[in-house]
């Protein structure tokens, strides 16, 4: 092109300045030509060092995993254990570690540590169910849970036995590790549970877990099992006879600050919030037999697995909140708050029982009330008008507060909420001074 350029200059019949013109604007064209080529130059140079940085980077996320499943595997090894009985085989995996018990086709306990990695993980599901090979017996399998038939068009029909594949050492406590997170699909850390437990208040326990590991930025050792006794039932149409727990356990220890805290939650819907099922570590062993964190001194065992301080454990914000009361331990016709919703708008009067969590006056004097748990999560509001203040010889938002009482009168619902509307003292009774 420049060559062409110079011809058509040189056969010019033109004046001095006009060629000195042309030849600048050729020189410039030719410098930009090379400019050009220098920037796509390092343009590749800069691509070729990025790929090179994200195989670099690949490489140490890899190493990092595996650093990472290194220590999982001592810290489990060495504290979070229960121990083992003469008939126990304990099978480990890179992130837990189980021991399976052939008679009932699932694990007797899984062990795992929720690591505060878990914050920063973005492994997705990978849903590979399979069975486990370390399982010498044979452990569970696809054909226990469901039946699979694929039709001519390639698609498949599905007939389900009524049960989830829950998982005891949940999926998403490894999400930060592709390693780890697969092999939680192992079905060997499957046990049936009824769809409404699994995905309700059992998926609400594996999230109030993790949730404490993000506000306190610790590790949380974690045993989870089913209560196995020989009354159980199987799921009949299962190929290996899988049988069916009524209850599963939770136990966890926050090694950092020395605390415990176990659960127990039957395998059916839940009403209740997750608190409500806190146990201690030591009712749990009673009640399996099971001698948790067996390696870790026993003065120190004695001392967090009999706590059961549900509020060291809740979410900053519902600090103060309480569990409902047991029915069980209330007289008869009375109810705690989480019963007090099936008595909405019926207009029958019920006496109602909890704990006054927190308190609120208005600017117009109406007082409000909140039992067992505080807005904006109250589970049962309660509302004195200024109008029926004359009816109490004390004032009731400063009076009540933290105490446990009944109150009787009519359950009506606001937002959704269940509520009550009390005129004067002598509809609230106190259960505890």
């Amino acid at each position: 092109m420049y060559f062409s350029v110079l011809k058509n200059i040189y056969f010019m019949k033109t004046n001095r300045k006009k060629i000195l013109f042309v030849l600048f604007v050729l020189i410039f064209l030719v410098r930009i030509s090379v400019i050009s080529q220098e920037i796509d130059n390092q343009i590749n140079n800069i691509n070729k060092k990025i790929e090179n940085y994200q195989k670099d980077q690949d490489s140490l996320y890899l190493i990092l995993e595996e650093l990472k499943l290194m220590k999982i595997t001592q810290e489990i090894s060495t504290k979070g254990l229960p121990k083992l009985e003469n008939d126990d085989t304990l099978i480990s995996h890179r992130a837990y570690c189980l021991v399976y018990e052939e008679e009932f086709e699932q694990a007797k306990w899984v062990a795992h540590i929720i690591t505060p990695d878990v914050m920063t993980g973005r492994v997705g599901r990978t849903n590979d169910f399979r069975i486990d090979s370390l399982i010498k017996s044979g452990s569970s399998e696809e054909e226990d849970f469901f039946i699979k038939t694929l039709q001519p068009d390639s698609s498949y029909i599905y007939d389900g036995f009524g049960f989830d594949r829950g998982h005891l050492a949940p999926s998403a406590d490894f999400r930060w590790s592709p390693v780890a997170l697969s092999e939680s699909y192992f079905y060997s850390n499957m046990s049936p549970q009824r769809p409404e437990f699994n995905r309700g208040g059992w998926a609400d326990l594996e999230d109030f877990l993790r949730a404490y590991v993000y506000e306190k930025n610790v590790s949380l050792f974690v045993v989870t099992g089913p209560v196995l006794t020989d009354s159980l039932e199987v799921i009949k149409r299962s190929k290996n006879k899988v049988k069916i727990p009524d209850f599963y356990f939770k136990v966890a220890f926050d090694e950092k600050n020395n605390k415990g805290i176990a659960f127990l939650m039957p395998n059916e819907e839940l009403t209740y919030p997750t608190e409500y099922y806190a146990k201690t570590i030591d009712e749990i062993e009673k009640l399996t037999g099971i001698d948790f964190f067996a390696n870790i001194d026993q003065s120190k065992q004695s001392f967090f697995e009999n706590q059961k301080e549900i509020e060291w454990w809740l979410p900053e914000k519902q600090k103060g909140d309480v569990p409902p009361l047991n029915p069980n331990d209330l007289p008869k016709n009375y109810f705690n708050t989480i019963q007090a919703k099936h008595f909405i708008n019926n207009n029958e009067k019920v006496t109602i029982c909890g704990t006054v969590v927190s308190t609120y006056k208005s600017q117009k004097g109406n007082v409000f009330l909140n039992l067992d748990k505080q807005y904006p999560n109250q589970v049962f509001s309660i509302t004195i008008f200024s109008s029926s203040m004359m009816n109490f010889t004390y004032k009731p938002e400063e009076f009540l507060k933290g105490k446990t009482i009944c109150v009787r009168g009519e359950v009506s619902e606001y937002n959704g909420i269940p509520s009550m509307i009390i005129k004067n003292e002598k509809q609230i009774e106190m259960l505890e001074d």
